[in-house]
């Protein structure tokens, strides 16, 4: 096992018992938030601790048994082995979900996530691979057990989308799909060409943490707000409701555009958008802080579009290669059907100091 994840196993545990010591406060539920974080750590510090501890036992049975193979007859011995060798597959599995876990350990790691795709520069091409990455990261969301909800979609011309917005909810949404933020470039012979050129399409992949009350200070007055209605007209195959109630909503202080047209009434799409709009303001209140973080490392930052951060090429060659980690996978069509996790785990593992 190769992991790059230390844990201390006491400190965790002295976390706890204070967090315990908190949560008996006669005063605790005052603040509704601060409570609900309070027993939320708690319940995760417990899982992580009784995990840890029961790989720890695990360990220490094979151990014994490791010492018994030589002594084994050898008609069992390999029997014997083969045994422990999948016992320890197991106990890899099961110390890198923990890892994965321990990494995830940011502020805002385990909301949901809004997603958002927006097709580069090149019409049809650009537009139709905009919609490959949405398909990838739907069926990746199914794949783990995720919902999704389309928030808005903005279909092509004549196939594909110029960009969607999405919301993707489960434990630690935000902080896997966090890895997959900036410029996706695809490289294949165009199904809309006739002369079956070779064509290179981009999209951007924007991603932000769900808002929760008190994230934020900035008061989102109704004066800064330009609210417009319209008919939905989405990508039936997307089953976005066909109706008049789908509000835009910008922010005008900012210039920040939100759309939601999946609710069947203005009110319920007006609440939505204004919960995408809270979450944008976050993004941005976070972005600020990581720019002077940055600025104090004397680190440059990129960010939009010339912040490319994976190729996938389908032709003259199969190879999808993640250019921050150079982890790459031939199997192509395994990755498009939404199996990206060896490209977010390594990502992750990549934000963690040896």
């Amino acid at each position: 096992m190769t992991h790059r994840c230390d844990f201390d196993l006491s400190q965790h545990q002295d976390h706890l018992d204070e967090l315990k010591k908190t949560a008996e406060s006669p005063d605790l539920w005052n603040d509704r938030n601060h409570a609900q974080n309070v027993m939320k750590e708690i319940s995760k510090l417990e899982g992580v601790i009784n995990t840890w501890q029961s790989l720890e036992l695990k360990l220490s049975e094979i151990q014994a048994l490791l010492s018994l193979v030589d002594e084994a007859p050898t008609d069992e011995r390999d029997l014997l082995q083969d045994e422990l060798n999948v016992d320890l597959d197991v106990i890899n599995k099961e110390f890198e979900l923990l890892e994965l876990g321990l990494i995830l350990g940011d502020e805002y790691d385990d909301r949901n996530v809004v997603f958002s795709i927006h097709a580069g520069a090149g019409g049809t091409e650009a537009q139709d691979w905009a919609e490959m990455l949405l398909r990838m990261y739907l069926r990746w969301s199914g794949n783990h057990g995720f919902k999704s909800q389309i928030l808005a979609i903005n279909s092509g011309d004549e196939a594909g989308i110029k960009s969607v917005e999405v919301k993707i909810m489960g434990e630690n949404a935000y902080g896997l799909l966090k890895s997959e933020k900036g410029v996706h470039r695809l490289v294949r012979i165009s199904p809309f060409d006739s002369a079956h050129a070779r064509h290179t399409s981009f999209a951007l992949v924007e991603t932000v943490p769900e808002a929760s009350d008190g994230d934020i200070n900035i008061a989102i007055n109704g004066d800064e707000l330009r609210v417009d209605t319209y008919r939905a007209s989405g990508n039936g195959g997307q089953n976005v409701q066909k109706n008049d109630t789908a509000v835009r909503i910008t922010h005008l202080p900012t210039g920040i555009v939100v759309t939601c047209q999946n609710e069947r009434s203005q009110s319920r799409n007006r609440e939505s958008a204004l919960k995408v709009l809270e979450s944008k303001l976050l993004n941005l209140e976070i972005q600020r802080i990581e720019e002077e973080r940055a600025k104090l490392k004397g680190e440059h930052v990129q960010a939009g579009w010339g912040n490319q951060i994976r190729s996938y090429v389908l032709q003259p060659y199969r190879m999808v290669k993640d250019l921050r980690t150079q982890v790459e996978i031939s199997d192509t069509d395994k990755v498009l059907d939404g199996d990206i996790d060896e490209f977010i785990v390594a990502f992750l593992r990549s934000t963690v100091s040896v």
